[in-house]
């Protein structure tokens, strides 16, 4: 038999990006990103913004644990949360109830909340687009959620299939949620500028007429293509 667990834990004095490093992911590419991190670090491609037209963001991730159909989890997350903060929520996936709403979503906006970031679903989604701040999650739903915990906050998750620690970089747009480890961040960066400048000279080659790519040619004129007819 299990004993009752705390109703919320809560881990404090992790380490945050600093705001210079933050700044120099600022409008990178989700995309682009993961191709800098050797196509890791994306959030299940069901975690989707719920208005594509307010999806960029980038800040350290302050995580929480939700128990299923519980949002112990987030209220810890909302007390806890620092000014450009992204709060990231696991639930196990748990799709019975939303894990947040309209209210609480205001109130992280009101805290200077960067972005609402979860593996399971939200409701009153007339009143969270109202806020403008940008919120991903995977679906909708008008299920209310219980109070009753246990949660977490502020210790590592897996969120959407990723491995997330409290301060980590986190990364949104309208395609979704991309997850730099804080300890890979300058390699990462460096990176990323190589992706940016193939990405360049690809996008130049396609605007100027392009119908193939020298790595198309150079599968085509392999050895190990077979041809008939």
């Amino acid at each position: 038999m299990l004993d009752n667990p705390p109703l919320l834990t809560v881990h404090r004095g992790f380490r945050r990006a600093p705001p210079a490093l933050l700044e120099r992911f600022r409008g990178a590419q989700t995309s682009h990103l993961v191709d800098a991190m050797e196509g890791r670090g994306g959030l299940d491609w069901r975690i989707k913004p719920l208005d594509p037209a307010r999806a960029e963001f980038v800040g350290p991730a302050l995580t929480a644990f939700a128990y299923p159909a519980d949002v112990v989890g987030v209220m810890g997350a909302l007390a806890e949360a620092q000014p450009g903060d992204v709060i990231l929520v696991a639930n196990d996936g748990y799709m019975g109830t939303a894990v947040v709403g309209d209210l609480v979503i205001g109130m992280m906006r009101n805290k200077g909340v960067a972005a609402f970031v979860t593996e399971g679903l939200a409701r009153d989604k007339a009143g969270i687009l109202a806020t403008g701040l940008p919120v991903f999650c995977a679906g909708i739903v008008p299920t209310s959620p219980a109070s009753n915990g246990p949660g977490t906050v502020g210790a590592p998750i897996t969120c959407g299939g990723i491995h997330v620690r409290p301060g980590d970089i986190v990364v949104g747009d309208a395609d979704g949620v991309v997850v730099v480890p804080l300890d890979r961040a300058e390699a990462v960066l460096e990176s990323l500028a190589a992706v940016r400048t193939a990405e360049a000279k690809a996008v130049a080659a396609v605007e100027g007429g392009a119908t193939e790519s020298e790595k198309v040619r150079r599968l085509m004129a392999s050895a190990r293509i077979v041809t008939s007819g």
